[in-house]
């Protein structure tokens, strides 16, 4: 099968739920070690994300630039949202995303990355499409309130977000992992290559 990750999963004695938010909570589970000895490790469970890469005829990335607040700082990012619905089909919700934060819609999807954002504190699985042949979506553009209301949006070429990450000068994950990830795929055996958009995700399974 090649050099890949598998699954496994240590004996837990316990597990307490300390905190419960809107979207994510904290676990404490008791895990014991390889020598026998139970070890408390504490982790965010996620319902897991998508995001999506919207490369469109020029060779440019959509982004958009959003405050986060735990980091306090406002971040260059591509379309990503959460999964909110157990067992939502991960392509719909991209699609949802790249509508609502964008207002554009794709012909061509695909699987360009799937990825844990922090496993050792977080169950936080993502899964980022690569989506072309973009046009405006029709209707009205969708509300948006919060941070969301503040967004900057841009088409950026993907050489120039490539050097901006070497640089140090773009941090959000997604992003990076993206950009970097379609500049591998260009330079290797071709987007054609990648999986298709309703590729299997045993981090997050869903319904068809």
């Amino acid at each position: 099968m090649g050099f890949q990750d598998t699954p496994e999963e240590w004996q837990v004695t316990e597990t307490v739920t300390p905190f419960t938010g809107n979207k994510t909570s904290v676990r404490t589970d008791a895990v014991v070690m390889p020598d026998g000895s139970v070890h408390n490790r504490d982790y965010q469970v996620h319902p897991g994300s998508v995001a999506v890469l919207a490369l469109d005829e020029e060779g440019r990335v959509l982004v958009l630039r959003q405050y986060r607040h735990p980091v306090r700082q406002k971040l260059w990012e591509i379309p990503a949202g959460l999964l909110d619905v157990p067992g939502e089909n991960p392509l719909h919700a991209a699609q949802r995303e790249l509508y609502e934060e964008a207002h554009v819609k794709a012909e061509d999807w695909r699987v360009l990355t799937d990825v844990y954002t922090t496993p050792g504190g977080s169950d936080e699985a993502v899964r980022v499409f690569l989506a072309r042949d973009l046009s405006e979506a029709e209707g009205e553009r969708f509300e948006v309130s919060e941070e969301e209301a503040d967004m900057e949006q841009a088409r950026v070429p993907l050489e120039e977000l490539v050097r901006s990450v070497l640089a140090g000068d773009l941090h959000n994950n997604c992003l990076v992992v993206g950009v970097l990830s379609l500049t591998a795929a260009l330079a290797g055996d071709g987007v054609d290559s990648l999986r298709p958009a309703e590729a299997p995700w045993p981090a997050r399974p869903f319904e068809a």
